[in-house]
């Protein structure tokens, strides 16, 4: 059975984070995001100060025999070593560029739906899904600029459609010519 919070890393708009369980449909309309921390507190945090929250597989916990380790995963929990995409993506969706409101840009695929244009932010996948972070959500309030790079996936619908056009279209050369 799934789970109803998932493991989440809240990046603040002030370079500060903090990680703890969401719910899966965590009120993207309401005012303030609700984690569970890991000490089992309930926190609240208004959305104007949200960055992304990243759906991790795992969230970092600080050990020390690894200092090095616990410095990388201090400086960056969410584990985003790859915000671009160094190839055109092979997954369906619309290739999106954004330029977040602390100047810092991110890529990556959204579904090509109403989701879109309604709802509090943005959910996409990352360039590097082999990283720690599996989904990111952008609230509409950190996004500062957006631009559609391309859309992934829509080939299948334009060769379906003249497939279709093929079988309504006569042959060139059928029985008796026409005369004038």
């Amino acid at each position: 059975m799934a789970s109803v919070r998932k493991p989440v890393i809240v990046r603040k708009l002030s370079r500060d984070w903090c990680a703890g369980y969401a719910e899966t449909s965590f009120g993207r309309d309401a005012a303030e995001l609700e984690i569970l921390d890991l000490s089992g507190k309930v926190l609240r945090i208004g959305w104007e100060q949200v960055k992304w929250v990243c759906y991790v597989r795992d969230i970092p916990a600080p050990s020390a025999s690894l200092a090095y380790s616990v410095s990388v995963d201090q400086a960056n929990p969410e584990r985003l070593l790859h915000k671009r995409f160094s190839v055109r993506p092979r997954t369906a969706g619309l290739w999106l560029r954004m330029t977040l409101a602390d100047g810092d840009e991110l890529e990556g695929l959204a579904a090509n739906d109403l989701s879109l244009v309604a709802g509090g932010g943005l959910l996409l996948t990352p360039p590097d899904t082999r990283s720690n972070t599996q989904r990111i959500y952008v609230p509409r309030q950190a996004i500062q600029a957006l631009e559609v790079v391309s859309l992934i996936g829509a080939g299948s619908r334009r060769r379906a459609a003249s497939a279709s056009r093929k079988a309504e279209q006569p042959e060139l050369f059928a029985g008796e010519p026409e005369s004038p």
